[in-house]
């Protein structure tokens, strides 16, 4: 007995042998008043110190497991353990419709081909972990923790942490938005601050006008929250304005969701130009915009195009919603919706009413790290690192590619449209033999096209595996293609 006990490492040793030991006795290896093995004679027994059995006897004995008697010892306590008839239900024919949606929606459960170590994967559009600040980020936690941390450790506000509030308020301000009228409420990330938007509209015609392909967790959202999905063609420098134009004079829409900067996933930056375009249609028809304030950072060349939120000075009608997660840290769950005050003031009530509130940790130290000014100095760091990345990849792809367009102007990816009759699915089975994966396009469409496109993430891939990988797709179309 006790020669199956094992430790592990970063955990305390007396609460493994507490665990230890209680698994024990409520599995009837430890009999009801049967007599421990002494502090010392245990202690020996497991090569663990005198101290850390005692720690572990006394936790035990404060939990009602075990009991001593003086001059005599510690003896196992009273463990009832019920066991029932079990029982087995279907749960699938309990759950509502949304729920099963849901499931079959999530792409991380549908893909038939997952990533596998040593693999080269070009799916992901997340930061790369190396380039995490992660000595400033320390500093700039225990500054907060040592102002404040009996308040960061508490329940916070639904609205948000207000320093962090304020500081995004201004952060928006030097993007030229007029924010006279208007307010934040911080969310767990973009996906949650679009979900309590999409929960909270009413839903006149059903309907939401898009470009088309976008983002796929804001279509599955969409789907979840039963809205008919309009889209409309993407061209080189933004949205087709002319098919808005038509749709919006055919048809009623509740809102619009747009994504100017880095578009997901075609990474096309929408113009100046188009921007005022696109403010001035919708504006006509009274439909609000939802914009995806996505990667807007990490532009690499040329001057930053003001957000659309800037463009409605005083107005009222661009809602956007954005995250440092793609930028700067996505384990760091906290995103914000800038809009209107009263929307904010009602929206704050809807985010209390399903998560209290985002963590109020995250939020102070996120803030601490912003008003140190680390934020700014790791995005002159990663944009020089992303951007030598980004044109390796344009190249890679000029040169072994045989595509009919690409697009990307900056970020994170580059999107990928072969020639019609080439299925992208069909080159991501072969490619995946030959070591190598990628997001296949259709994912991103919401009227089942794009058979014949594809993503390539390159954040995360070192600079020679860009190369390799694009390579090996370029072979591929070509000599088991017929590209």
């Amino acid at each position: 007995m006790f020669n199956d006990f094992k430790l592990v490492e970063d955990r305390p040793v007396y609460i493994q042998l507490k665990d230890y030991l209680k698994e024990m006795i409520i599995k009837g290896h430890l009999l009801e008043h049967q007599k421990l093995p002494s502090t010392r004679e245990l202690s020996k027994l497991l090569a663990v110190s005198r101290n850390t059995v005692l720690n572990a006897y006394a936790d035990l004995e404060q939990d009602g497991i075990i009991y001593a008697v003086k001059g005599k010892g510690n003896f196992v306590g009273k463990v009832v353990t019920v066991k029932n008839t079990s029982v087995e239900l279907h749960w699938r024919e309990r759950l509502n419709k949304v729920t099963l949606l849901a499931d079959e929606l999530d792409l991380m459960k549908q893909e038939d081909i997952h990533w596998e170590k040593g693999m080269i994967s070009f799916n992901s559009v997340a930061p790369e972990e190396k380039l995490f600040d992660v000595e400033n980020f320390k500093r700039a936690f225990l500054t907060r923790m040592s102002l404040e941390g009996d308040i960061v450790l508490n329940y916070g506000y639904a609205k948000g942490y207000k320093p962090l509030i304020e500081y995004l308020l201004h952060y928006m301000e030097r993007k030229g938005v007029d924010i006279s009228n208007k307010d934040i409420l911080i969310t767990n990330g973009f996906t949650e601050g679009l979900d309590i938007l999409l929960s909270s509209f009413a839903k006149k015609s059903g309907c939401v006008i898009c470009e088309n392909p976008t983002h796929h967790a804001a279509l599955k959202l969409f789907r979840l929250h039963g809205f008919d999905i309009h889209g409309i063609d993407m061209r080189d420098d933004g949205i087709d304005i002319h098919q808005v134009e038509k749709s919006l004079a055919a048809k009623n829409f509740d809102f619009a969701y747009l994504i100017p900067s880095y578009h997901n996933p075609t990474g096309i930056v929408t113009s100046s130009e188009k921007r005022a375009e696109i403010i001035n249609l919708f504006s006509k028809y009274q439909i609000p915009i939802v914009e995806d304030g996505f990667n807007e950072e990490l532009r690499y060349s040329g001057s930053h195009l003001a957000p659309l939120i800037t463009f409605i000075g005083a107005g009222n009608n661009v809602i956007y919603i954005s995250s440092f997660s793609k930028i700067l840290f996505p384990g760091l769950r906290v995103g914000w919706i800038l809009a209107d005050r009263e929307l904010i003031h009602c929206l704050e009530s809807v985010k209390r009413a399903r998560t209290i509130h985002t963590s109020t940790l995250d939020q102070a130290v996120l803030y601490q790290y912003l008003q140190d000014g680390y934020f700014e100095k790791y995005l002159k760091k990663a944009k020089s690192v992303y951007k030598k990345k980004y044109e390796l990849a344009r190249q890679a792809c000029k040169q072994y590619i045989p595509f009919k367009r690409m697009t990307g102007d900056g970020g994170l990816h580059l999107f990928i449209e072969l020639e019609q009759g080439i299925n992208a699915r069909t080159l991501l089975e072969k490619c995946y033999q030959r070591g190598v994966v990628f997001y296949p396009g259709d994912v991103f469409y919401s009227n089942g096209e794009g058979s014949n496109t594809f993503r390539l993430g390159f954040s995360r891939l070192k600079e020679e595996d860009i190369v390799h990988g694009i390579k090996i797709i370029g072979d591929t179309l070509k000599n088991e293609m017929g590209s």
